[in-house]
Formats: structure tokens, C-alpha cells, sequence
């Protein structure tokens, strides 16, 4: 208990120095936001650089096993320590990642349907209801958003829906934006699709690189990270990351550009070095290379 005889008179309230807890918070959009909806997304974007290394290894909740990620256990572990974000299902991350791992975790709580379904937009839900999401201790929720396809009303009431049950609990939502194979990629689709996702809520989004892309980042008020898309050569992967970076994006979430990749975490490194270190694509390349040998 303590003693009120041998309390010390405060003296030093040290009046000269800014308060330092002012400062802006440097994730975009969040400025206002909750202290634990600020310390959950600065857990996901390095406080340094401001950008993040996601990795993606969610393919399987609609593709099934995919070279690369035919066992999670012995893929993912060892890229742990070259990224900042693990993107993945309960189901994935419950059997497969150490609880002991410190980094951040985006969980998918929605699914869709198979890659053998006609439209793949039609038959999305809710996977992981909050309860049971809070249990997995998330850094934030991601769901898919069909913009332009015939389950857009659906996938878009499933992205409200998640943005309200993660706000009470100060939990972020990732918005993703979905393409299909008759969706537009163009600057046009995704200036529309991600304004829509920030629009209703979400606070960071998931897009792809395009043409005019700069100009899709400075009209969206949240921030933007690209996904990589399709396996393609390591020095093309690179390219689109140094691009997107340079023109905005706030980090990257690779999957098979990384897992399928001749050197996972040779790859891991080399997009990190992008996206915290300043390193063009050409450098990367390089450092990429060098790390085979």
C-alpha cells in the first residue's frame, strides 16, 4: 500500500517538450481511429517504411491443394521471418503456423465458391462469424468483394457487415477487390471498385497494379496494397511490385509469386527490399539472384 508521508512533490512536467503522442498516425485514413484499431493496423504496416509484406496462402479455401501450398505446415513456416502479415483461413492458420509467431494475422472470413462453379461470385458467406474470429486474435478480417458481377449486392452486404462487427471490437477490415474472368482490369474498374470498398467501410484494400495507378491510390482515402496474381517470372513479380510501390501502394500480398517461386525465401527477401528498403526492381533482381547462388 503506498505510503502518503514519502510521496515525492511532482517537479519536472518537462514544458519545452511537444507531446509526442500527437503526431499523426501514418497509416492513411486511421488518423481518428481507436487506439486499438491504430495499434492492430500499425502491427501490420512497418512503422519505418509504412508499407507491408503480406503473404497470401488463402488459394486453397477455393482452389484445394496448389502447387506450392500442397502442405502449409512445411510451406509457410520458413517465409515467416521475411514478412509482416500472414493472409490465410482459420483453418489454415489453426494447423499450420506456431502460435508462438509474431506476426500479424489477416483472417479470411468469408468464402466463395470453388473454382469449378460457373460464377464464382454467386456463392459467397460469411465463413468465421466475429466470435469466433476474435479467437484466432486477428490483426483484421479480409473478405472478397465482387464489384460488377452478379453476386456484387451480396458480397458487398458481406463487407458492411464485417466492417460493423470488427469496428465494435476495434478490429479493421481488409476489402478485397475480386476479378473474374469477364471482370475489367482497367483504371476505370478499379478506381470504381476500390472508392466503393472504402466507401462502405473498409479500412485497407486489397487491388491490383494497372495502368494509371497512381491515380487509383490518390482517389482512394484508405490505403491500397497490391495482390501479385498470376505466377510470373521472379524479375516481372518485381517490376509490378517496385511499380505499384512507387506509385502509391502501400505494400504488397503475394501468394504464388512467392510460394511458387524457384527460391520462396529468396523471394521473401527480395520484395521486402522493395517495399521497406527502396530498392528498384532491377536491384532486387539482382539481390534475388544472388541469394541462389
Amino acid at each position: 500500500m503506498a505510503d502518503k508521508d514519502n510521496i515525492k512533490d511532482p517537479k519536472n512536467y518537462y514544458l519545452n517538450v511537444e507531446n509526442k503522442s500527437l503526431e499523426q498516425f501514418p497509416v492513411k485514413g486511421a488518423q481518428d481511429a481507436d487506439w486499438g484499431m491504430k495499434n492492430r493496423l500499425a502491427s501490420m504496416f512497418n512503422p519505418k517504411s509504412g508499407n507491408t509484406v503480406m503473404l497470401a496462402f488463402d488459394h486453397g479455401y477455393i482452389m484445394g491443394p496448389t502447387s506450392g501450398l500442397e502442405r502449409l505446415d512445411i510451406a509457410i513456416p520458413p517465409l515467416l521471418p521475411h514478412v509482416d502479415v500472414l493472409m490465410g483461413t482459420r483453418g489454415a492458420i489453426r494447423t499450420s503456423i506456431p502460435p508462438t509467431t509474431d506476426k500479424a494475422i489477416c483472417l479470411r472470413v468469408s468464402y466463395d465458391s470453388s473454382v469449378l462453379y460457373d460464377d464464382m461470385s454467386l456463392g459467397g458467406g460469411m465463413a468465421c462469424d466475429i466470435e469466433n474470429a476474435i479467437k484466432m486474435n486477428p490483426a483484421c478480417l479480409a473478405t472478397q468483394t465482387f464489384i460488377g458481377a452478379a453476386g456484387e449486392k451480396n458480397s458487398l452486404e458481406l463487407l458492411a457487415r464485417t466492417v460493423d462487427e470488427g469496428t465494435k471490437y476495434n478490429i479493421p477490415t481488409l476489402g478485397i477487390v475480386a476479378v473474374g474472368k469477364e471482370m475489367e482490369r482497367t483504371e476505370k474498374f478499379f478506381l470504381l471498385a476500390t472508392r466503393i470498398l472504402a466507401e462502405n467501410g473498409a479500412q485497407v484494400i486489397k487491388s491490383y497494379y494497372c495502368e494509371g495507378f497512381e491515380r487509383v491510390v490518390a482517389a482512394c482515402p484508405v490505403p491500397i496494397v497490391i495482390a501479385g496474381g498470376k505466377k510470373v517470372p521472379e524479375s516481372e513479380a518485381l517490376t509490378m511490385a517496385y511499380r505499384a510501390i512507387s506509385e502509391g501502394a502501400r505494400g504488397v500480398d503475394m501468394g504464388r509469386n512467392i510460394f511458387q517461386a524457384e527460391n520462396p525465401q529468396a523471394m521473401c527477401q527480395a520484395i521486402g527490399k522493395v517495399v521497406h528498403e527502396g530498392f528498384n526492381d532491377i536491384e532486387a533482381y539482382e539481390f534475388y539472384k544472388e541469394l541462389l547462388k
